[in-house]
């Protein structure tokens, strides 16, 4: 089977966002085992400049749904960031696993070569969507995932590589 931007995109967001799930019964399961408030996991940082754990799974959620409504052509959804409980991640990743879920594979395959425009900062730039994809998106995606998994085990809890990966469809 070829590679294409769906296959390369949807279940990648699928499996790592189903592990970040996974990753926050463990982080609660720790915090309760540890009689841990869960806002101080909830709000660790790796160093003060960076986001904090929520934040890092806001933008992972983000980065899934956004980039699966660019490729396939619409509008992205805006989420407002207001979680505060394990609960409410949890919920948050249930609604970006659906998106992806429900996205239109043949839209995304046909973005390749359109014009994808987003924001970077104050700026838009406008890339070819197998590009935005390859090297904006899923680096973006991945480093936000990654930071999230790290916090959590600087912070005692028990994760290993397997915990990241999840489970994936060989």
């Amino acid at each position: 089977m070829p590679l294409t931007m769906s296959s390369a995109s949807l279940p990648v967001f699928e499996q790592i966002l189903g592990a970040l799930d996974a990753i926050l019964d463990k982080a609660e399961a720790h915090a309760t085992a540890r009689k841990i408030a869960p806002e101080v996991l909830l709000q660790a940082r790796l160093y003060p400049d960076m986001f904090h754990f929520t934040r890092q799974v806001q933008i992972t959620c983000d980065f899934a749904m956004r980039t699966v409504a660019r490729l396939s052509g619409v509008e992205p959804a805006k989420m407002e960031d207001h979680e505060k409980t394990f609960a409410e991640v949890k919920k948050r990743i249930r609604a970006a696993r659906d998106h992806v879920a429900a996205a239109d594979r043949a839209a995304i395959d046909a973005s390749a070569d359109r014009d994808i425009t987003f924001p970077m900062g104050p700026e838009k730039v406008t890339m070819k969507g197998s590009a935005y994809l390859s090297h904006f998106a899923l680096p973006n995606f991945y480093f936000h995932a990654t930071t999230a998994y790290a916090i959590l085990r600087e912070n005692g809890v028990e994760l290993g590589k397997r915990d990241f990966m999840g489970q994936f469809k060989p």
